[in-house]
């Protein structure tokens, strides 16, 4: 590496505020630089900090400080700020206006390298990013004071909040998004502070993000008045005694309107809830038969509140409890739409005060009034008057008034259910010259009764209601409506209902766009379409009425070659080192979506998750047991990255029975070796062993060379973790031969560090060198950063392991730098803690105990377990705790 060593610096990066503005002569802008150095020095020096001694470089209209380690970081936040305000205070008493300064300062600290050029570091980068945020902007803005600062959170919780001389409780959280960077930070005014907030000196534990989930409300809302009184007295009731979480529980049959209630209230009152909204459809009636994991919500709860992977624990239970903890002491409402059941709801409820929960069902959720004190809340049909407002409301009252006869038989032939009423109005609104009395005439033609209602009166009379308005489509629409009735999971694209219909983009385009029209889908996001569960088995029932057999099996098929290609093609994007599969072409008639970054595939994978899980079911009811083999595997780096280890292991269970079941030993063997990914996470060591011999079997017999030595350096790894380097050892020599003889560099890179790393293991320490020297040279020329990251990490480890402390600490900063720009968090902390072995074995006790601190705060914010392929030495939190002592 070329330039000094890397050093952990505190970084101050200051910024003229309208520097560039045009009513500032060179002359003005001269005397204010003059004029901010000279603040500068003085500040710092005040303080008892030497300005020569610092690093600073010249930015134009700013500066950018570096700070030495054996400066203590508190005397910034304590001395300088406050300081430096003052002297800015005198130098602009001293000028015109022009010339005056007000100043914007970023505090950060980390890792810094230095050469010929100047100064680098992620850590840099960063303190910029914050320096350009808008609420930094914002805030000075608005100030009286002449200087605002903004911390990073690593600043704040490591020195700000520990120093009560500097005011951490006059701080504010922001939220910064710059570029490619989202973070939180902490903004304060020294001259012009906030009032200080009781818990401003505590950060968020964990840091949340305040969700929005609320959908959109529904247009015309109608009636319904007694019952939004009913709602919102429970929530004025609950507000006067403050120690209590309120749940409605609104009950009754399908299309009755529980969720467009749900909805439209909460958006009515939901500025009463400033800490965040979150709903979520539970899908307890979906036709498909299955309803949403109680996991699966909790999982997407979390993620509303941008909870990193990192740290979502792998158990059930302790994500239930980590989500509840994110609810505690917080104000925020919680809408559960379309329970199944009271046991699908209770995992989801908040454990404390200041929260309101509104459930719907079809089912009247009794035990939720006996265990947990719900309020029950029953919708019937509309009354006549509240369908004829319905009308009204939606068609425009002298519409409806010049055709009063017709509009009633409409609410009664529409039986006053809203959402039969909804798919009326939104024909007659799409047809404005169309007499009521023509679309009452068409109702009364119409025939038929609709099995998947729960039964009763109306239920003939909503049937004839779908019937009509599904008359109306044309072919190509109708095709696609029924087609969409067979499609897996909550929602689709436009893309996959093109696979789905075997056309092109246009006109599925066309088709979707139609069908909103005649309000039978819901475009629910932007190029998302998703419809009621009724509609939905009405569809699927036209479907097997109008659509052979073969008809129906080969648009599933399509549907399952879009999302298996799809699929492929974003997991090759998201990760390089990824073993792509030989697939066949997708079938005629399926589009499946290219990416042109990692960016794109990962936001693909994000969005479709929870329907490639449901296509995954889909393909093992279908009997296509290739795709029930092959989806899962192109999951794995998404389950890995995201932690979702249940998942993983269900899918790869899944995997592995169907492809045993038409004896495809591939599909098997890829499946041992997923389920080999997962266990290690759920504490099934000894599972996951026996799952990569069983794989290592079957690619035997096929002959995959790639595939054995990928699984016999799994199988290295899995020794490592049981403390067996010795037994390990044969494998990641066995896994370096099979690479070689296949002529694949990656294998071969990642075998020869694997060889090199269980030398090292074992004490065999040139042996090892050797080794991971020609992997670390392999790895750079083939771009292989995550691999590269590994072997910087195992050179460094092998050098102080030989004493060469200056060369181990080289080696660590590089692994740190690309870990950090990989956005490994577990591989930092490795990286971080035998840096700061290695400064401490060469004398360096400062820059070991900043390492040290640092490893901490990672820990106190990643899941405590160790990280499958990261070697020994991943650090206990307890064991950095004794160092520090």
């Amino acid at each position: 590496m070329n330039g000094t060593p890397a050093m952990h610096r505190a970084i101050v990066c200051v910024d003229v505020e309208g520097f560039g503005d045009r009513r500032r002569t060179h002359p003005h802008q001269i005397t204010i630089r003059k004029g901010l150095y000279c603040a500068l020095d003085t500040a710092f020096t005040r303080s008892g900090i030497d300005w020569q001694g610092c690093y600073h470089e010249d930015r134009g209209d700013g500066v950018l400080i570096l700070i030495s380690s054996e400066v203590p970081k508190n005397l910034i936040v304590t001395d300088v700020l406050g300081e430096l305000a003052s002297a800015l205070a005198e130098h602009n008493q001293a000028h015109d206006r022009q010339a005056r300064i007000r100043l914007r300062l970023a505090l950060h600290a980390g890792e810094v390298c230095r050469d010929e050029h100047g100064v680098t570091g992620t850590a840099i980068n960063m303190s910029f990013r914050l320096l350009g945020a808008e609420p930094l902007k914002d805030a000075l803005a608005g100030s009286a004071g002449v200087l605002a600062v903004i911390a990073s959170s690593w600043f704040y919780e490591e020195v700000i909040r520990h120093a009560p001389a500097s005011a951490p409780a006059s701080y504010r959280h922001v939220q910064v998004a710059v570029k490619e960077t989202k973070a939180l930070a902490w903004v304060c005014l020294p001259d012009d502070p906030y009032p200080p907030a009781e818990d401003a000196a505590l950060p968020p534990t964990p840091r949340a993000a305040v969700p929005r989930q609320l959908p959109a409300a529904v247009s015309g809302f109608a009636g319904r008045a007694a019952q939004m009184q009913t709602l919102t007295g429970l929530l004025d009731e609950a507000a006067e005694l403050g120690d209590t979480v309120v749940i409605s529980a609104i009950d009754g049959t399908a299309g009755i309107g529980k969720t467009t209630l749900a909805v439209h209230w909460a958006r009515q009152v939901a500025d009463q809830f400033p800490d965040g909204q979150l709903y979520v459809n539970l899908r307890g009636f979906d036709p498909t038969g299955t309803p949403m994991a109680t996991a699966e919500a909790v999982r997407g709860f979390l993620d509303a509140f941008q909870v990193p992977p990192e740290q979502i624990p792998v158990s059930l239970d302790a994500q239930a409890a980590l989500y509840r903890s994110l609810l505690a002491y917080r104000r925020m409402l919680v809408v559960l739409d379309n329970a199944r059941d009271a046991d699908q709801v209770r995992p989801l409820l908040p454990g404390g005060p200041g929260c309101m929960v509104v459930v719907t069902s079809r089912n009247r959720l009794t035990s939720l009034i006996t265990d947990q004190g719900a309020h029950l809340l029953t919708l019937d049909l509309l009354t006549t008057a509240e369908a004829r407002q319905l009308l009204t409301r939606r068609l425009g009252p002298s519409r409806v008034a010049a055709e009063a006869h017709a509009a009633g038989e409409i609410i009664t032939r529409c039986a006053r259910l809203p959402l039969a009423l909804a798919i009326v109005a939104a024909r007659a609104t799409a047809h404005p010259t169309f007499p009521l009395a023509s679309l009452a005439h068409e109702l009364r033609q119409a025939q038929g009764g609709l099995e998947a209602f729960d039964g009763g009166d109306h239920s003939t009379q909503v049937r004839a209601v779908f019937s009509w308005s599904y008359k109306q489509l044309t072919a190509s629409a109708a095709r696609m409506f029924r087609l969409l009735g067979l499609h897996p999971g909550p929602d689709l694209s436009v893309p996959a209902a093109a696979s789905l219909a075997g056309v092109s983009l246009a006109q599925a385009r066309s088709s979707l766009a139609e069908l909103a029209r005649a309000h039978v889908v819901r475009e629910h996001t932007p190029g998302r379409f998703t419809f009621h569960d009724l509609l939905r088995a009405y569809a699927t029932e036209q479907a097997h009425t109008h659509d052979s057999e073969t008809e129906r099996r080969t648009a599933l098929h399509r549907i399952l070659d879009h999302y298996l290609h799809t699929a492929h093609a974003a997991a090759i994007r998201v990760h390089a080192r990824w073993e792509p599969l030989v697939l066949p072409p997708p079938a005629i008639g399926v589009t499946p979506q290219q990416f042109g970054d990692y960016g794109q595939a990962w936001a693909w994978f994000d969005t479709e998750y929870p329907v490639l899980l449901a296509a995954i079911q889909l393909a093992v009811s279908t009997g296509c047991n290739v795709h029930a083999w092959q989806l899962p595997w192109t999951l794995m780096e998404f389950f890995d990255q995201q932690g979702h280890w249940h998942d993983c292991a269900a899918m790869q269970q899944i995997a592995l029975t169907t492809a045993r079941q038409r004896s495809d030993r591939r599909g098997q063997a890829h499946a041992h070796r997923g389920l080999s990914r997962a266990y290690p996470w759920l504490d099934r060591h000894t599972e996951a062993h026996s799952h990569l011999q069983q794989a290592l079997h079957l690619f035997e017999e096929l002959d995959d060379q790639i595939s054995q030595a990928n699984t016999h350096t799994e199988l290295a790894v899995v020794f490592e973790h049981q403390d067996r380097a010795q037994d390990g050892l044969p494998h990641a020599q066995k896994a370096l031969a099979l690479a070689r003889a296949a002529g694949d560099g990656r294998a071969e890179g990642r075998a020869l560090n694997n060889v090199g790393w269980h030398h090292a293991l074992l004490g065999d320490l040139e042996q090892a060198l050797t080794y991971c020297q020609q992997s670390l040279i392999l790895r750079q020329n083939l771009g292989d950063h995550r691999g590269e990251c590994r072997t910087l990490h195992s050179l460094g480890f092998i050098h102080h392991q030989m004493g060469h402390h200056q060369q181990a600490i080289t080696y660590f900063q590089q692994a740190l730098t690309r870990g950090r720009e990989l956005g490994h968090r577990h591989s930092q902390a490795v990286a971080l803690n035998h840096l700061g072995d290695a400064y401490y074995a060469a004398g360096n006790i400062s820059a070991a105990r900043d390492c040290w601190h640092q490893v901490l705060d990672i820990l106190d914010h990643l899941v405590s377990l160790p990280s499958p392929g990261l070697g020994a030495g991943y650090p206990d939190a307890d064991e950095v705790r004794a160092k520090l002592d």
